[in-house]
């Protein structure tokens, strides 16, 4: 499966973002999703992931009450909604898959990447 990712840009703190991720390819199986991000001088970390389902969903610390995953198995797409954004949250923006129902937040469990997309948030 192939994935783009989306929706990265500048914006000021506190103002929000949404990026998506477009799979192609071999969607016609199950894959659970995940975003992580690397910023500058620092190990890529996990940010947020979900079932296939979209019934289950786990966020890193940071983010949690900020940030939502979501997914439209339809249109094959999965969704990042940025809210309150801040400085901090400045890193380019992956998103994974691995084929199952199920979500892991390690980097290692997922066999697919899109390309990145860069999130930079002024203050």
């Amino acid at each position: 499966v192939q994935l783009q990712a989306s929706g990265g840009g500048l914006v000021q703190a506190g103002g929000s973002l949404r990026l998506s991720c477009a799979a192609s390819g071999r969607t016609g199986s199950r894959y659970a999703h995940a975003w992580f991000r690397q910023a500058p001088g620092k190990e890529r970390e996990f940010v947020a992931a979900l079932s296939w389902s979209g019934g289950s969903t786990d966020y890193a610390d940071s983010v949690k009450g900020r940030f939502t995953i979501s997914r439209d198995n339809a249109k094959n797409t999965v969704y990042l909604q940025m809210n309150s954004l801040t400085p901090e949250d400045t890193a380019v923006y992956y998103c994974a898959a691995r084929q199952g129902r199920v979500y892991y937040p390690h980097i290692y469990e997922y066999d697919y990447w899109g390309q990145g997309t860069l999130v930079t948030v002024s203050s």
